[in-house]
């Protein structure tokens, strides 16, 4: 388990070392710091402890475009950089397993003084808050699981992640860095909202650059290598959950299928309830919003935290 050190102040790299992308995109928060390890985060509200944990190829920035302040009015909101991603340094050079991730956020709410906080993971954030919940049960009240990723799946890993993984990342990701460009990024984020449009001034928000750092690339795709065995390593433990959990996920998701993931997860979870989402993609903490802050609410009243 991972010790516990104080908290650090707000900072950022120095300027030297500041790569343009992180010089257009500053931390927007805080560090806490967790056995030597940094974590970045954004803390907001007064209320129940809620965390927001991002998915693959993004930041916390997904989280303060609007739900941070949103939210932050019944609940005290935090949102962190995963690790490799956003200002949270990766663990090690073998990309950070989700039970990896999960003691470290965990470990980083509690040192915040939230002993119990409502998780809530989008996506790849989905299945980390599930481990969260599997290996610190403690340490959580309430899973609130948005277009998770939460079984395996058929299929390979894409060359686009074997490519930026693999021995030829070291010429690969600093060439895509380099050469990616502004409509190939729009294409990217258009996808995953896809059918629903980007919402009005998300892209200048997000910071898109953060994730195409060289390193940042190839800790997301390490981190994507090894999701599928990690997650088949946590479902037989589903069954002893024993808290509330809410999951949303949209009938029109093409990227982390509602069939394949959602309706067995909501199967194996007792009391699990997932609500579908017709017509919805795979941003769904965008796209129904509403119904996302109402999930919420019905974890925390369940859990007896309102």
């Amino acid at each position: 388990m991972l010790a516990v050190a104080a908290c650090a102040p707000a900072s950022r790299p120095p300027t030297g070392t500041l790569s343009s992308a992180e010089a257009a995109y500053p931390p927007e928060g805080r560090f806490v710091e967790v056995g030597g390890h940094r974590v970045h985060y954004v803390e907001k509200g007064s209320g129940p402890a809620l965390v927001l944990i991002h998915g693959a190829s993004g930041n916390l920035r997904d989280w303060t475009f609007d739900a941070v302040d949103r939210l932050s009015g019944r609940y005290r909101v935090i949102a962190f950089d995963r690790p490799g991603l956003g200002f949270t340094p990766r663990i090690d050079n073998d990309g950070a397993s989700i039970r990896e991730q999960a003691a470290l956020l965990s470990a980083a709410a509690l040192r915040l003084g939230t002993e119990r906080p409502l998780v809530l993971g989008h996506s790849y954030g989905g299945a980390v808050a599930l481990a969260w919940a599997v290996d610190h049960p403690e340490r959580v009240s309430a899973l609130v699981l948005v277009s998770a990723a939460s079984q395996r799946w058929d299929g390979g890993l894409p060359f686009f992640y074997r490519l930026t993984s693999g021995p030829l990342g070291a010429v690969a990701n600093p060439a895509i860095s380099a050469l990616a460009g502004e409509d190939r990024v729009q294409q990217a984020i258009a996808g995953v909202f896809a059918p629903q449009p980007v919402p009005p001034g998300y892209v200048e928000h997000i910071g898109a650059d953060l994730a195409l750092r060289p390193d940042s690339l190839r800790e997301n795709a390490l981190q994507r290598a090894g999701l599928k065995a990690e997650i088949a390593a946590i479902v037989p433990r589903y069954p002893q959950l024993d808290l509330p959990v809410e999951l949303l996920h949209g009938d029109a998701d093409t990227t982390v299928g509602l069939q394949i993931h959602s309706v067995p997860t909501s199967r194996q979870i007792p009391g699990a309830r997932l609500t579908v989402l017709p017509g919805i993609g795979h941003a769904a903490q965008h796209a129904a919003a509403p119904q996302m802050d109402a999930a919420i609410d019905r974890a925390a009243a369940r859990a007896g935290l309102r």
